[in-house]
């Protein structure tokens, strides 16, 4: 017997009164605030293109690695979660496998997805799984299913990509030049491959970036001045800021000496590991030098270890679901550039961890000092009610609200963006409601903040036009 799938209008709102009808009246008045996604991974294309989706599985399985990663883990191998598998069959490993995601942030976004975005109202499930594909097969055909029909229906008013500094951009240029495309889509400055001089493929890489900053790299000199380049072709391009993950976090600057020698040595393939760390760190300040200048915010995030399962990587390359966290430190890798550049008046960096041990010990100080530093949302494995809680529990009481950057959905799927937004904002008003009920804030206060949270803060922190 198939199950209604339907969504409870106090999802995620406290359990007890009064704080569930304070929390109800807070969201209430952010529930329909604009969008602002500072961050995330859906590609230009899909709105530039506009194509229809071809199936459901091809729109919220086989593009989402918080999907497929937990679906592998209950044995389904990821060849069956990707093409050349049937979408059919795809998506009955999702269904099948349903009453496993309980509990899970992944099965509470579908089900949002599901539910208010495509119309569904009965779960999916083993018995359900033909009967829902073609349902939202024939939903996803019509023009109001298209890639630029759900972005004006999100109510997205701003999209960041994330793009190697080697990309032309053209989906960006064309969308800027359509005159039917009212919306905004701008890119984000992503240099991890070219500054990690231990990638097997950094030779290539530097000859691509060469090729796109129409010069040649042939010494440390060149490098540093073709980043310039490329990080001014993307401020041109609408980009307001940069995107860093480094697995472990250093900020050491080596003398020009130093960092042209270990450069010069990595173009002949004679770079060890040690040397590869310390241009990283390097490289990472120089990163940080240049926001001073161009004023791109500089996004962090440290503390993963990517690609867990060798034999993962080489059958479905990286983003297949196989990174892991690791232990972070900020407060001794960062001392070195924040001295530097942490009171600089045109910088500004966000920080994202994977290690909530370090909210209140390290990020929370750091904010409540450098007036450069605002913390980033719960991120990743973070991303999920429960970890939203305690990050505005273990930060609150040493920074408030307004030096964390609001809310960033890190979302490859474009239907799970308003989805991972409702959750944020949701948990965000049963935050508030909390100190409206202890007195802590009055109810008026409250709904300023939580509008704040919602949009006002990731639009100024990460300059979209804010300040």
């Amino acid at each position: 017997m198939s199950q209604p799938l339907a969504i409870h209008p106090h999802v995620l709102l406290p359990s007890s009164e009064p704080a569930r009808s304070v929390a109800a009246e807070l969201y209430a008045e952010i529930a329909g605030a604009p969008i602002v996604s500072p961050h995330g991974h859906v590609e230009a294309a899909l709105l530039a293109e506009d194509a229809p989706f071809a199936d459901p599985a091809a729109l919220l399985v086989t593009p989402d690695h918080y999907v497929t990663r937990l679906l592998h883990a209950h044995g389904v191998a990821l060849d069956e979660l990707r093409p050349p598998a049937e979408p059919r069959s795809i998506w009955r490993h999702l269904c099948e496998h349903w009453p496993l995601l309980s509990g899970t942030v992944v099965r509470l976004w579908l089900e949002l997805v599901l539910h208010d975005v495509l119309g569904a109202r009965v779960a999916p499930s083993a018995a359900t799984a033909d009967v829902l594909f073609d349902e939202l097969s024939e939903r996803l055909a019509l023009p109001e299913a298209r890639p630029r029909a759900l972005y004006e229906r999100f109510g997205i008013e701003l999209l960041t990509t994330t793009d190697d500094p080697a990309d032309d951009l053209r989906h960006h240029r064309a969308l800027a030049a359509d005159p039917d495309w009212h919306g905004r889509v701008i890119p984000t400055f992503r240099p991890d491959a070219y500054l990690d001089l231990s990638r097997p493929d950094w030779p290539a890489q530097i000859e691509h970036l060469a090729a796109a900053a129409d010069m040649p790299i042939d010494t440390y000199d060149d490098f540093v001045a073709a980043l310039e380049r490329r990080r001014g072709y993307f401020a041109e391009h609408g980009a307001t800021s940069s995107d860093h993950g480094v697995q472990t976090l250093a900020t050491e600057r080596l003398d020009e000496g130093a960092a042209r020698r270990i450069f010069a040595a990595a173009l002949r393939s004679r770079c060890d590991r040690q040397e590869a760390g310390a241009f990283g760190a390097h490289m990472l300040d120089e990163m940080a030098r240049m926001s001073c200048e161009d004023g791109l915010v500089m996004q962090l995030h440290p503390g993963v270890l990517r690609d867990h399962h060798g034999a993962t990587l080489h059958a479905h390359g990286p983003n297949a679901g196989a990174d892991i966290p690791l232990r972070a430190e900020f407060t001794s890798a960062l001392r070195p550039l924040l001295e530097r550049y942490g009171t600089h008046p045109s910088f500004r960096m966000v920080l994202f961890t994977v290690d909530e041990t370090t909210f209140s010990r390290e990020l929370a100080p750091l904010a409540g000092f450098y007036p450069s530093v605002y913390l980033g949302a719960p991120w990743w494995f973070l991303d999920s009610p429960a970890g939203m809680l305690r990050f505005r529990r273990a930060v609150t009481d040493t920074v408030g609200f307004h030096r964390t950057a609001g809310f960033v959905d890190d979302a490859r799927a474009l239907c799970s963006i308003p989805a991972r937004h409702e959750v944020a904002r949701r948990v965000d008003c049963a935050f508030l409601a909390e100190l409206v009920c202890e007195h802590r804030l009055s109810l008026a206060e409250a709904a300023t903040i939580a509008r704040d949270l919602a949009h006002d803060l990731p639009a100024r922190v990460f300059r979209l036009g804010g300040g």
